[in-house]
């Protein structure tokens, strides 16, 4: 079933209820009068509420009025977010090195707005000793507090710690961040002056904002390969 309005001869009622080009109320006027003043106004005579009594018309621009409508629907898609919730998963005996590069991919998440699920694994004779995934969860929820809150506390679920992490900032302002900044960098490159505001950005924060705006374009399949490389250092630590 077309959810396109009818206009214009496709309209079968007697009469209408009949709303102006600037909005003013015409009145309820018979079907015929309305086509001739939208003939005499060089616009679409578009039913507008096909379930009122009499069906509400008005006088309209139909083609201008679709393409208005269309763009702004694809603003509100690319300004739309969605929550996401990004794993990474840690041994509990890991090493140093591997603790900074996969906390380097949580503060990275958690600045593009997402949600992350922290998943300590244990293997053999480690799930005797949880309070290290506890120690290793509590570690880096401090390290990361500036861009992060703990919203799911530690928990054993079987042979895995769980904990999940929700960032401070709202995706939504992530990604308008992100966007100013790639905008006004962009504007620089081409020897354009940005704006005051723009201007005004710290390099470092707006650096870090671009890298965020790239990798959140990234594969999610490579971001969840990322996280699930075992490092041969943890691998000795095990054995």
């Amino acid at each position: 079933m077309s959810t396109e309005p009818r206009i214009n001869d496709r309209i079968r009622v007697p009469e209408v209820r009949l709303v102006g080009p600037s909005g003013e109320q015409v009145g309820i006027v018979p079907l015929a009068k309305a086509l001739e003043l939208a003939q005499e106004y060089d616009l679409d005579l578009v039913e507008v509420a096909a379930t009122a009594r009499p069906p509400v018309c008005k006088l309209m621009d139909y083609g201008k009025f679709k393409y208005e409508s269309a763009m702004k629907a694809r603003e509100a898609r690319k300004n739309q977010a969605h929550t996401v919730i990004k794993e990474m998963k840690l041994r509990p005996k890991i090493d140093p090195h591997d603790y900074d590069t996969k906390k380097g991919h949580v503060v990275r998440f958690l600045k593009q707005g997402d949600k992350v699920k922290i998943t300590i694994m244990f293997r053999g004779r480690e799930q005797s000793r949880p309070e290290l995934g506890f120690r290793l969860l509590q570690r880096l929820a401090n390290d990361v507090q500036d861009l992060g809150f703990v919203e799911s506390s530690a928990k054993q679920d079987g042979r895995n710690m769980i904990m999940v992490l929700g960032p401070h900032k709202k995706k939504t302002e992530a990604m308008a961040e992100a966007r100013a900044i790639a905008d006004a960098r962009k504007a620089e490159r081409q020897g354009r002056t940005p704006g005051s505001d723009a201007a005004e950005v710290d390099e470092d924060a707006a650096l870090e904002a671009e890298n965020a705006a790239a990798e959140a374009e990234a594969d999610e399949a490579d971001v969840e390969d990322a996280a699930e490389v075992e490092q041969p250092a943890e691998a000795s630590q095990d054995a």
